[in-house]
């Protein structure tokens, strides 16, 4: 029983290194493939950060509920927004020694999304499940929270460069498909085998998602955020943590919701929830407090 059991969490860690992996090799196709498509500043970033970075629990998502399991997903979405919350953006503050916080449609964007995040909580206790309706709810939640990007990046037209030849575009659009192959495949040997620990440990799959499955799910989004430290874009680090956030908690949940509506742990979904939505709104404080997420504020969130 032992054994088995060690087996199962060393094909479920496998599993979610390919998650890892294929999610970067699709991130750096597609960064390379809107260039080519000369897509504007909005889009380019929107596509990348918004939804790129999301793929892996989408992808965990829709083969949850393909599976009726929908709690593992469920799962995965609170522990990915909880680590993007605390350690995906605290170990780049530290990296970049700082972030620049002080822009008032970021501290609004912060708040709207500790709303989004509220979102499923509430339907859960109003319904005892996230039924398919609810899941249409939360992608027009979604839609309308697009829309208002929208509205207010509409001005950057500007087209993104590029200086690409049609070998490397085309390497990249195998890339991309082989990326995107890949990571369906990792993403269903990863809830069979998260289905497996579940009754190996005689958990609640919505405990294998907030546990272990969301760190593989959220390694994309600290790598491409400590890059951005790094590099000249460090102000896009902290509007890729709030669109993941959002992305996750509405379009994602509601796809899946859709596909086959959730159920899940009382205790463990309302506790994980509220640590979230404290979490949440402890990171849409400290943007509005100053014009800088200094050291003192990742060492916070990470601890």
């Amino acid at each position: 029983m032992l054994t088995m059991a060690f087996t199962n969490l060393l094909l479920f860690s496998l599993s979610c290194i390919g998650l890892f992996i294929s999610s970067l090799w699709l991130l750096k196709s597609l960064r390379i493939i809107t260039k080519f498509l000369k897509f504007s500043e909005f889009i380019t970033g929107f596509i990348l950060l918004g939804i790129g970075t999301s793929l892996p629990e989408l992808f965990v998502g829709i083969t949850s509920a393909i599976k009726k399991t929908p709690a593992i997903s469920l799962g995965n979405i609170i522990g990915a927004n909880i680590l993007d919350l605390t350690l995906v953006i605290g170990i780049p503050i530290l990296v970049a020694r700082g972030l620049k916080s002080g822009h008032k449609q970021i501290t609004r964007d912060s708040f709207l999304m500790v709303l989004m995040t509220t979102l499923p909580l509430i339907l859960m206790v109003i319904g005892k499940e996230i039924s398919r309706i609810d899941g249409i709810i939360l992608i027009v939640a979604f839609s309308l929270y697009i829309f208002k990007l929208y509205k207010q990046q509409k001005e950057f037209k500007k087209k993104v460069k590029s200086t690409l030849n049609r070998k490397e575009v085309a390497l990249n659009f195998i890339i991309f498909f082989v990326s995107l192959l890949i990571l369906f495949k990792s993403s269903d040997f990863a809830i069979q085998y998260a289905k497996l620990l579940a009754v190996d440990f005689l958990l609640p799959p919505i405990i294998i998602g907030i546990f272990l499955l969301s760190f593989g799910t959220t390694l994309p989004e600290l790598i491409t955020g400590t890059r951005a430290a790094l590099s000249k874009d460090k102000d896009l680090t902290i509007g890729n943590i709030i669109g993941t956030v959002v992305t996750n908690s509405t379009l994602i949940l509601g796809i899946v919701a859709v596909i086959h509506p959730i159920q899940a742990h009382a205790l463990y979904f309302y506790s994980s929830s509220i640590f979230m939505i404290m979490f949440a709104f402890l990171f849409a404080t400290f943007i509005s407090s100053g014009k800088e997420l200094d050291w003192k504020e990742g060492m916070a969130l990470i601890l």
